[in-house]
């Protein structure tokens, strides 16, 4: 007869090793993961545990640990694609990019072939600034999945970034037909075919999603690499012996390069944000009284309480139409006050121009007649580089607007 409850080591692990396994088909995570954990301590190093272990603390997010045991399935089975896979995925989400498409391509290498997991690798690929490979591993993915619209939209922004415009347009096209974003693609489109409507405003999520994934690397990206300067110009006539400004409201304060600068001039600075994480490094910095996440139109209406300055450092290339935002200044505005801005310097028509970038820009005609609609009449406006892009420096109209009556 034989025994229900087997007291050899490797039966018992066998055992447990099932019942594992079922678990985990039945999707009861934990409870599977408690059983791989048993059976490795009976036979310490057994791939197939060790394999089972890992996938199933990759499907409970829990990478670190996912990690290092992965490493150990890999090294004690290099063959199980689904080892490699695992590891590929759970470096993917603690960003180490290297690792992860190298972990991939060793998992789909062994037959993992998924549109999906070449949907991974390719965001791997683009994080380590390899776009022919990018593009390869897109058009893999859509060859197993020709409607898997994520995919279309990733290879539509990555030949925009290439400037094949025509066939960013097209992939853009595919990615609507298959279900993509209505609002967002429409705005990728936009800035890649010129007989496209420019919209009034780029889609919130985009610019949300845009500055959280680039906060931590924000401020050293941006003074080192780009260049940027638009801070200091807009403010450098503003700020000087003798100058005081009550309250400042900076709009689309990012990380406070401008709070920073003003904060010894001025009794409070309120600033807002609509990326969350650069909300937290602006509260940070400490030159801030408050610092809102939202968006700037929101932020200007909801008080009254009058400024003596409003500053708007390189924003509005991603606000699009500005009527609503003189005439919200406007009222916030004390008599006297100053609104000071920057926007990407435009020629030709439309006043407002939606550019390859995925950056709105604006001719002075545009700003001028807004300017006098909304009740402002310019102080001093002149032009300056705002920051570099691809080592060229990009032209900006700096304005100071001040209440007209």
């Amino acid at each position: 007869m034989s025994d229900a409850h087997p007291t050899d080591p490797t039966e018992q692990a066998k055992a447990l090793f099932f019942e594992g396994n079922a678990l985990f088909e039945a999707h009861q995570l934990e409870d599977a993961l408690q059983r791989f954990q048993a059976a490795l301590s009976l036979v310490p190093g057994r791939p197939s545990i060790l394999a089972n272990l890992g996938v199933t603390q990759c499907r409970l997010g829990r990478w670190a640990d996912a990690v290092a045991t992965l490493q150990k399935a890999t090294h004690a089975d290099p063959a199980n694609p689904d080892a490699w896979v695992a590891l590929g995925l759970s470096q993917e989400a603690l960003s180490h990019w290297a690792d992860a498409a190298q972990a991939l391509r060793q998992g789909i290498r062994l037959g993992a072939s998924t549109a999906q997991l070449w949907l991974s690798l390719a965001g791997c690929e683009l994080r380590l600034e390899r776009p022919v490979q990018a593009l390869d591993a897109l058009d893999r993915a859509l060859a197993l999945e020709p409607t898997l619209a994520e995919a279309w939209s990733q290879r539509g922004s990555l030949l925009r970034e290439m400037g094949r415009h025509a066939d960013a347009a097209n992939a853009f096209e595919k990615a609507l037909a298959h279900g993509g974003d209505e609002s967002l693609h429409r705005f990728y489109l936009a800035s890649v075919r010129s007989d496209q409507d420019v919209p009034s405003e780029p889609p919130r999520a985009y610019v949300e999603a845009l500055f959280d994934d680039y906060a931590d690397d924000f401020q050293a990206h941006l003074l080192e690499h780009l260049k940027y300067q638009a801070h200091r110009i807009l403010l450098a006539p503003l700020l000087g012996a003798g100058q005081r400004y009550g309250l400042v409201l900076d709009l689309g304060c990012g990380t406070g390069l401008c709070g920073q600068l003003v904060h010894p001039y001025a009794d409070a600075v309120d600033g807002v944000d609509l990326a969350e994480a650069m909300v937290g490094q602006a509260r940070a910095s400490g030159a801030y009284r408050e610092v809102v996440h939202g968006d700037l139109l929101g932020f200007l209406q909801a008080k009254n309480e009058r400024a003596d300055l409003v500053v708007a450092a390189d924003v509005f290339i991603y606000v699009g139409a500005l009527d609503a935002v003189f005439a919200a200044v406007h009222q916030r505005l004390k008599p006297g006050g100053c609104f000071a801005f920057s926007v990407e310097v435009a020629s030709g028509q439309p006043g407002l121009q939606l550019r390859h970038s995925l950056r709105y820009a604006h001719t002075p005609d545009y700003i001028e007649q807004l300017a006098q609609a909304q009740g402002f009449r310019v102080r001093k406006a002149w032009q300056a580089p705002l920051r570099e892009d691809q080592q060229k420096p990009v032209m900006g109209w700096y304005v100071l607007l001040e209440p007209a009556g």
